[in-house]
């Protein structure tokens, strides 16, 4: 069971991290489908550049080994954005075709933390070593 377990985390979590990127350069880049969303949604602009930036750091936190705090933080801030980009497109009356990545990022934010192993939970030791917080 134990190595079941480790398998759906890796795979979820390379799906959650690749959504996750892919997203963050477009934000980034600020192509004008990404522009004319968040102005639909009533968000500022520059908010492309804060998503696509703490979307990378996300990344990186979710993927490196150890850090078990700034992982909780990292998968807190997925959940977070992508319920609220979920609930802002449904608030607008999006289509499902709209609202669906939002909610698949959520998915796999949400089954990428419940699998993630021991070593990756905040309070548990790394093969012996204590957990490092920050």
């Amino acid at each position: 069971m134990k190595k079941r377990n480790k398998i759906i985390y890796w795979i979820f979590t390379c799906w959650l991290a690749l959504g996750m990127v892919s997203t963050a350069v477009v934000q980034l880049m600020k192509l004008k489908d990404e522009v004319d969303m968040m102005t639909h949604l009533g968000y500022p602009v520059y908010f492309l550049t804060i998503l696509g930036i703490w979307k990378l750091l996300g990344v990186l936190a979710i993927l490196l080994p150890r850090l078990p705090i700034l992982k909780e933080w990292a998968y807190a801030g997925f959940f977070f954005a992508m319920s609220g980009a979920a609930i802002s497109h449904i608030t607008m009356g999006d289509s499902l075709g709209e609202t669906a990545p939002s909610l698949l990022l959520l998915v796999l934010t949400v089954i990428s933390w419940y699998f993630r192993p021991a070593e990756r939970k905040v309070g548990q030791p790394a093969t012996g070593i204590p957990a490092m917080g920050l």
